[in-house]
Parts: C-alpha cells; structure tokens; sequence
C-alpha cells in the first residue's frame, strides 16, 4: 500500500464514521481540532486504524502527533514495520 492509498483510506473512514468534512482535511491542519476528538473518540479511532490497516496503536504512539500529515506518517511507518 502506498502512501497515496493509506491518505485515501484514512480520509475516506474520517469523513465516513467520524463525520469531518473532506475539505477540513489537510496535512497540515491539527489532528485534534479538526475532528474534535475527545478520549473515546480516540478510541474510537484506534479501532478503524486497527481494521482498516490491521495495525495496532497504543497511546505512546500519539505523542508528536499535531497534524494529519503526521498521523499519515505515523499509519505508513506502523504498515512497513508490520510488513518487514
């Protein structure tokens, strides 16, 4: 999967199941502010990232993360670990 297809995936399941307007969504926007995560929207989240890219996130892994261009980062680092 490349770094086109997760940022494709990860918008398509944000504005599905999280409700954020696709044109709010842009790497350097904040993460947080943007979709007005709360604690268990959090949660929320780290269950699709797990369903979507079979990939596991825990809390540590949201530390530096400010931006959705991140978060990207963070989804492609997390699948090439996984695959190596």
């Amino acid at each position: 999967m490349n770094k086109e297809e997760i940022i494709t995936k990860i918008n398509g399941f944000l504005v599905d199941e999280f409700e954020v307007d696709n044109d709010e969504i842009e790497p350097d926007a904040n993460l947080k502010d943007t979709l007005g995560l709360d604690s268990l929207d959090y949660v929320d989240l780290v269950v699709s990232i797990e369903a979507n890219f079979g990939v596991k996130l825990v809390e540590a892994d949201f530390v530096g993360i400010a931006t959705f261009q991140n978060f990207y980062d963070l989804i492609e680092t997390k699948i090439k670990a996984k695959a190596a």
